[in-house]
This record gives C-alpha cells, sequence and structure tokens, in this order.
C-alpha cells in the first residue's frame, strides 16, 4: 500500500504454540497444529503471525530458554514441520515472524557447556562471568525479574553468572564479537527459510554494564513499570546498569539490522520494557540501522480511561519522529485484556470494543491468540499451575498461566477440540462456551464482529498509515483522527459501561464502518451506547 512496507500497519497474530491446537493428542500444542487451523488465522484478516518459541529447549521458561536455536523442539513437531508451516501461511499470503531470544540461552545449550568449564576455552567470554566480591557475596545488587539476585554461583569455573530471567536462563555476552557473529548466524538460517522477521524477545536486556556498576535504589514515590509481579524486588531499583542500555543498538540491532536488510523486506519487531522504554523505542531504531519498531508495556499496563491511553500515545508519538509504533492489549505475558480493564465478569460490549479500538490506533498491532474471542483471563488453581513466576509470588501474583490456557476450538468436543488427551493447562469452563465453533456462525459474537472489522480495516489507508492526533472529547470518550491523503476518519470509543453523548464541532459522513455498538450521528450529536464506537470520515 502506497509502497510501505508489509508492516507498517500490519495485524500481526500471536499464536503460543503450546495452546494453539494439538494434533497428537499429548496435551501441547504443535506446529502440524498450526498449519491446520492456518485457514481460520487468514480469515480474521490480519497480516502476519508471531509464533512464540518452539526451539529445542528444557521449557524451563516455556521455550524462551533456548537449548537449539536451529532445531524444533520434539513436543513441537520437527524442522520439517516448520519449513511446512512457513510454506502454508505464505500460500495464504500471511507473513511469518520468528520468536528471537538473543540475550539469553539456557544453561543446557553447548555454547554455556563449554563456557563453564573454565576461563580460557574458546567460548569462556561468550557469557557474562564475575568473580565474588571479597565476602563470597555476588559482584554487585542486580537482581532478577522473577525474583532473587540475578547472579548464580557456578561451582565448577568458581565465578558468578549473570541471569535478568531463571537462573537456568544465564545471559550472553554480546560485548564478545563472536557471540553477536553466532547470533547473527541463527537469524541467517531462519531467514533462508523464509521466515518474514523476527519477534526479539527482552532485547533491551541484551546488553549489561561492563563495569558491572551497582543500580539505583528507585524512590519511594516513582512510578513501578508494569508487568512485573506484586512486590517482586526487581521494582525496588532503577534498572540503569543491566537493562536499557543504549549500546543494545550498536554491538547488536545494527549487524542483525544488516543480515535482515539482505534478505529484502524483513521486520525486526523489538519487546521492550522498563523505566526509558519509550526513549529506547526510539533509540533502539535510530536513522534506520537497527529494529522496525518495538511494543512496550505503557499500553499494556495503562488504565482503561481516554486520559491514560491518551497520555501513553502522546508520549511515544512526541518524539518517535519518522519512526513506527506498535501496539498491544494482551500477550503471554500479562492478564488478559478483558479481565485486567473489565473485571471479572467483562461485558461483551467491551470485548467486541477492544480489537477495533486497539486497531484503530496508529501503527501496526499484535493481536494475541484468542482475543477474537473475547477470552477473559482463566482461573489456573495454584495445584495445576505451571508457570514458576507464578508459583513464586503465589497468592499476590497468579503468574502467566491464566492467559496461556488452550484456546476453546469447539464447545462440544472434549477439552473443546483443543486435544484429544490431558491438556497441560486446564481448559476453562469460561472460555469453552465462547469456542470458535459457537461464534463463527453468531453476527453478534466477538469473533464475527472482529472478523468483519479487521477485513474492512485492510481496505482502509488512513486507518493502516494515516497520522494521529489526539480530539477533545468529554470522558469517558476517547476520540481521535487518522488522516491520509486528504481523507479524514474520526474515531471515537465510549470506554464505560453506561451510554455518553459528544456534542461535536465539525460534521461526519454517515457512518458506514462494520463496529460494535455503532455510535447514532444526528447532525452534530454523536450518542453512544455502553462501549460505543464511531469510526466515521469527516466531511
Amino acid at each position: 500500500m502506497n509502497g510501505s512496507p508489509w508492516w507498517r500497519g500490519a495485524v500481526i497474530y500471536q499464536i503460543y504454540p503450546r495452546s494453539f491446537l494439538d494434533t497428537n493428542g499429548d496435551g501441547i500444542g504443535d506446529l502440524p497444529g498450526i498449519v491446520r487451523q492456518l485457514d481460520y488465522v487468514r480469515d480474521l484478516g490480519v497480516d502476519a503471525i508471531w509464533i512464540s518459541p518452539f526451539f529445542k529447549s528444557p521449557q524451563r521458561d516455556y521455550g524462551y530458554d533456548v537449548e537449539d536455536y536451529c532445531d524444533v523442539d520434539p513436543m513441537f513437531g520437527a524442522l520439517a514441520d516448520a519449513d511446512r508451516l512457513i510454506e502454508a501461511a505464505h500460500s495464504r499470503r500471511l507473513k511469518v515472524l520468528v520468536d528471537l531470544v538473543l540475550s539469553h540461552t539456557s544453561n543446557r545449550h553447548p555454547w554455556f557447556r563449554e563456557s563453564r568449564q573454565d576461563r580460557t576455552n574458546p567460548k569462556a567470554n561468550w557469557y557474562v562471568w564475575a568473580d565474588a566480591s571479597p565476602d563470597g557475596t555476588p559482584p554487585n545488587n542486580w537482581l532478577s525479574v522473577f525474583g532473587g539476585v540475578s547472579w548464580q554461583w557456578d561451582p565448577v569455573r568458581r565465578q558468578y553468572y549473570l541471569h535478568n530471567f531463571f537462573k537456568e536462563q544465564p545471559d550472553l555476552n554480546v560485548h564478545c564479537p563472536d557471540v553477536v557473529a553466532a547470533l547473527m548466524d541463527v537469524a541467517r538460517f531462519w531467514l533462508e527459510r523464509g521466515v518474514d522477521g523476527f519477534r526479539l524477545d527482552a532485547i533491551d536486556c541484551a546488553v549489561h554494564d561492563p563495569e558491572l556498576r551497582s543500580n539505583p535504589v528507585r524512590p519511594p514515590d516513582a512510578r513501578i513499570p508494569g508487568g512485573l509481579a506484586d512486590g517482586a524486588p526487581f521494582g525496588r531499583q532503577i534498572q540503569l546498569h543491566n537493562k536499557g542500555l543504549k549500546d543494545v543498538a550498536p554491538l547488536l540491532l545494527e549487524p542483525l539490522r544488516q543480515v535482515a536488510d539482505g534478505y529484502g523486506d524483513i521486520l525486526l519487531l523489538g519487546e521492550i520494557t522498563g523505566d526509558r522504554a519509550f526513549e529506547n523505542v526510539i533509540a533502539y531504531g535510530a536513522a534506520g540501522r537497527g529494529i522496525h519498531m518495538a511494543y512496550t508495556f505503557d499500553l499494556l499496563s495503562a488504565a482503561y480511561r481516554p486520559d491514560a491511553i491518551g497520555d501513553v500515545i502522546d508520549e511515544l508519538e512526541v518524539g518517535i519522529a519518522d519512526g513506527w509504533p506498535c501496539w498491544s492489549f494482551s500477550n503471554h505475558d500479562i492478564v488478559r485484556a478483558p479481565t485486567r480493564l473489565g473485571g471479572d465478569n467483562p461485558p461483551d460490549t467491551l470485548r467486541r470494543q477492544l480489537p477495533v479500538l486497539l486497531t484503530c490506533l496508529r501503527g501496526s498491532i499484535c493481536l494475541y491468540q484468542g482475543c477474537e474471542l473475547g477470552l477473559e483471563e482463566a482461573d489456573v488453581p495454584f495445584e495445576q499451575l505451571h508457570d514458576p513466576y507464578g508459583i513464586e509470588f503465589w497468592p499476590t501474583f497468579r503468574g502467566r498461566d491464566g492467559c496461556r490456557t488452550p484456546m476453546p476450538w469447539q464447545a462440544d468436543a472434549a477439552e473443546a477440540g483443543f486435544t484429544t488427551g490431558t491438556p497441560w493447562l486446564p481448559m476453562a469452563d469460561t472460555h469453552r462456551v465462547r469456542a470458535v465453533d459457537v461464534q463463527v456462525g453468531d453476527p453478534a459474537s466477538v469473533l464475527a464482529s472482529t472478523r468483519r472489522f479487521l477485513t474492512w480495516r485492510r481496505e482502509q489507508p488512513a486507518l493502516r498509515l494515516g497520522a494521529w492526533s489526539r480530539l477533545e472529547a468529554p470522558a469517558p470518550l476517547f476520540a481521535f483522527e487518522r488522516r491520509l491523503d486528504g481523507t479524514s476518519v474520526v474515531c471515537a470509543f465510549n470506554l464505560s459501561d453506561t451510554p455518553a453523548t459528544w456534542a461535536i464541532d465539525f460534521e461526519l459522513n454517515a457512518p458506514t464502518a462494520p463496529v460494535p455498538q455503532p455510535a447514532v450521528v444526528e447532525g452534530r450529536l454523536v450518542t453512544f451506547q455502553p462501549h460505543g464506537v464511531l469510526v466515521a470520515d469527516r466531511r
């Protein structure tokens, strides 16, 4: 469209493969399961799929602890299945993003096994090693996201190694050119197989301060970044020296961009979190040499109020210049949006509104599996939890299992059609009633509503590529305008469960967009139902 890269304005559907569809009855979703449902994905009206890690892994962090970047874990299939998936997606005009973890590996990775043997082997400097302090304690005060210190003593090498996440996930040392060269080979391996880009996991954690300076204490009144467990000690520090360093760009992202650019229109999508997230979104893609875009947890943790959402967007828009935003309301790491924003029993009006609001924002969109069904957070009892993060911080934080439970395909089938065996996480009863087969034939369902709007949006250049500006509207209305080549589209959303009105000082054409709970335009008065939506051309 207008010669823009494919990813600008794209809707990227995130698939968590463990929970998408199981084809062999072991209770765990697999790559053939994704292939089997690609027609469903295509019919949503999305442009691409992002597949969470399926590499060979001990699964301590469910694939984000990689043992072999260039092989498929047997629980998901084989390398040939990955090839078939890429080919099948492309035949349906779907791009494919692979989730690439560049900041750390599993402690079972051959690189780490060699690195820990002594201090002189060829890979001795491939990970972040440090001597103990004189009293035997770690070299500084850095903390792990998942609780406790971020240093683990290794009795073989007789040093500490750094892990920003679990101790089974040692951090790579990308100050070492050989490490960067090896990671570039990994990228080439998947690009040669035909992937269209990478989602770069925790990319702001990829570089550490080589001087190992301790982090400062977070002031008591300072905002704690979203996405953390309630009460996690990680939030008591400002991660100044072990996260979000500007050197990520020249050390890692610029070489990766050079590799990617050699394969054509390839997307590098970063995950960036923490105190300086927006600053780093800009820095990591500056001058077209690093990532193309990134999402942060700012919108993922914002309150459902016009000022909260608008302020997040404005903050990024102020500095991003020619850069490109990326937004999401849900993913595999955070409570599903209907529950997070609507409570334990979110209304269907909210469930239908969320995908439309998200896909009207300026930027590209990540739509997590199940959002198109309006799935709420599943209630997983403690005895059935798998996520070590949730087990560690129970009961104040329940972990990430509630947003990772299996997709419901058939309401009346065993385990809602996800598996013929026992699912790795329980199938939520509240999800079964929202199964795909129930919603697909119901024009009032969240699925039908989302399909209609995304299919329509694909042909709306102003919504995919247009500029963005907020409009003044009384709360609880959130209103903005998208403009491109003389076309102006007004988007307004009632973020409450009570009716609202808006007296506008401009004129609108009669709305034709297929939106849920459509607002009524009578001259210059717009009336909104609970969670009502207005998408209309401005005259």
